[in-house]
């Protein structure tokens, strides 16, 4: 349980640098809704944001109940798969970011949407892998 409460700190913050702020929200909703009790009771003084409710989820992980388990594993497994995807769609498309976007600053999706807007100049490899990951 240590691992995937921690990975989900990791994943959260490399998702949100890579601006996928509506699959960020979706997981933290799951969390919230799976974990309600538990935040209820253990984390109901805690300041929302940076990590904070998921350090308190930790500090209590011994009173979890599997609902909650459940759906901080689900997040995790969710949010790794996100993570593979870009990590993927990042190797395949290398040489299209350097060519259409090496003046984009990264973070918050700036680079997918500079993608994105070159679509027509990608090579075929970097569209392959826009269509394998469904990133359209």
């Amino acid at each position: 349980m240590k691992h995937v409460i921690l990975m989900m700190g990791v994943a959260i913050v490399a998702l949100g640098i890579a601006g996928n702020l509506s699959a960020q929200e979706t997981l933290i909703e799951t969390v919230a809704n799976g974990c309600q009790t538990e935040i209820a009771t253990y984390c109901k003084d805690v300041t929302p944001g940076e990590g904070r409710v998921l350090a308190c989820l930790y500090a209590h992980q011994d009173k979890l109940s599997g609902k909650c388990e459940y759906a901080l594993y689900d997040a995790s497994a969710r949010l790794e798969r996100a993570v593979a995807a870009l990590t993927y769609l990042a190797n395949e498309c290398a040489a299209d970011l350097t060519k259409h976007c090496s003046g984009v600053q990264a973070g918050e999706g700036r680079l997918l949407e500079c993608l994105k807007a070159n679509e027509a100049k990608l090579s075929s490899r970097c569209k392959g892998a826009f269509q394998d990951v469904g990133a359209k």
